[in-house]
């Protein structure tokens, strides 16, 4: 199963729902296409909802972590939302937990960008 991505726009906040695997390859190229292409419009509060990731790997982490690094240089900010288990576990074993800026549930996430 590949990776989804459906774009919605609340508050000024663009929320990415990713669903599937990001993996090497496809997946990750789509993040990185999709971050790219909100930060090419000026879009630079990106909330990435990870409730429906089924599986990542070291490729998937990576792209999240170079689109951070990306969205900080834009002067923007992207924070994670809904993590999976699976998602939360490989954060935490790469060290990139206190990296990232992780939500729980959306409301606050998307006031937390104020």
């Amino acid at each position: 199963m590949s990776m989804k991505i459906t774009t919605r726009q609340i508050d000024g906040v663009t929320i990415l729902d990713l669903s599937g695997r990001i993996l090497l390859g496809e997946g990750s190229v789509q993040l990185r296409d999709a971050v790219r292409d909100l930060l090419a419009k000026g879009q630079k509060k990106i909330l990435l909802n990870l409730g429906d990731v089924t599986y990542i790997d070291s490729s998937g982490i990576g792209e999240m972590a170079s689109a951070l690094t990306a969205v900080h240089h834009q002067g923007g900010d992207l924070k994670l939302l809904n993590l999976t288990k699976r998602v939360h576990d490989v954060l935490q074993i790469t060290k990139l937990y206190t990296v990232f800026d992780i939500k729980d549930d959306e409301a606050s996430a998307i006031a937390s960008f104020a």
